[in-house]
């Protein structure tokens, strides 16, 4: 699934909703009785629409049941595209509820087509632009850290050309946020080939050119274990870089314990590593209903279960 469907489905949420036998056994209990109320070890951040059956369409309504799960964070990738009466309920009742905000994406529409790369000044003005407004929208909801995603390769440029086009954007993308403390993570995907951040190691050299506390990497297990796999090492290798990271098993991209990734293994390891940051569950639901709901809080009881 691609990032553009994630905002796509946000925003029409919005619309509608802001007025082993072991393992198996464990899916049978009820949301309610499922250490309902006891936080993470790692604060990991659901987003609309993973709680909507028990909690309804309204967003509001769902945020305060994820709270009452034990979840201290959110995300919400289309945030930026909702009203500004909107994004201050938001962040209000996050306020209230003691909770963070996790990513919004910062997309001025052009993050899935060949922008910033070319080295054209139209998308250089349109990032920017896109980057204050997010400034402001980041204030009503105290968020830290917004997504960036350069765009895809411009075919007819060499490659240094293009990195250094890229190179000059989240420089004067990083001006713009530091001022605030605010941090844009870049995120290394795996939707299609035509993407220029693909691997760990190539947003890392990114970051380290931009040289600032405001250009980060953020961390997709689940994008990262399809192009290069070796996550643990790989997160080693740039651990002074990534500020963010998000979680999604693989095949299929739900919950952890439904694909590939020993996650409670990796999740060990990032918290032996301190971090204190959002873990944003940037996936789909294997079942659907209350079932899969209820079976999507247990999966994360278990693979948070490493102390």
């Amino acid at each position: 699934m691609k990032r553009s469907d994630f905002i796509k489905g946000s925003l029409l949420a919005a619309g509608a909703g802001l007025a082993g036998q072991t393992f198996a056994s464990t899916t049978q209990n009820t949301a309610d009785t499922m250490d309902k109320g006891k936080t993470f070890n790692l604060n990991y951040a659901p987003h609309q629409g993973m709680f909507k059956n028990h909690a309804g369409d309204n967003f509001l309504d769902e945020i305060r049941y994820m709270y009452d799960l034990g979840f201290r964070g959110i995300e919400d990738n289309g945030y930026l595209g909702r009203t500004v009466d909107e994004q201050k309920k938001i962040g209000d009742l996050l306020a209230k509820l003691g909770m963070t905000m996790g990513v919004f994406v910062v997309d001025g529409g052009q993050n899935w087509m060949p922008s910033l790369a070319t080295g054209k000044q139209e998308f250089l003005d349109k990032f920017i632009e896109t980057c204050q407004k997010s400034v402001e929208a980041a204030k009503r909801c105290n968020a830290k850290w917004l997504t960036v995603v350069p765009g895809f390769f411009e075919r007819k440029l060499p490659w240094g050309n293009q990195f250094s086009n890229i190179l000059t954007a989240m420089r004067k993308g990083a001006e713009i946020f530091e001022p605030h403390g605010l941090v844009m993570v870049l995120e290394t995907l795996s939707d299609t080939p035509d993407l220029f951040l693909q691997q760990t190691h190539e947003t890392y050299a990114l970051c380290k050119a931009v040289n600032s506390p405001s250009c980060k990497i953020l961390y997709d297990i689940y994008h990262m274990q399809r192009t290069e796999g070796d996550l643990i090492a790989n997160m080693n290798r740039c651990w002074d870089e990534i500020a963010y990271i998000q979680i999604g098993d693989n095949p299929g991209r739900k919950e952890p314990t439904t694909g590939e990734i020993n996650y409670k293994n990796v999740f060990k390891h990032i918290h032996s590593k301190g971090y204190k940051g959002i873990m944003g569950m940037e996936h789909g639901i294997s079942k659907p209903g209350k079932e899969g709901e209820d079976r999507l809080v247990a999966a994360y009881r278990e693979v948070d279960s490493f102390l």
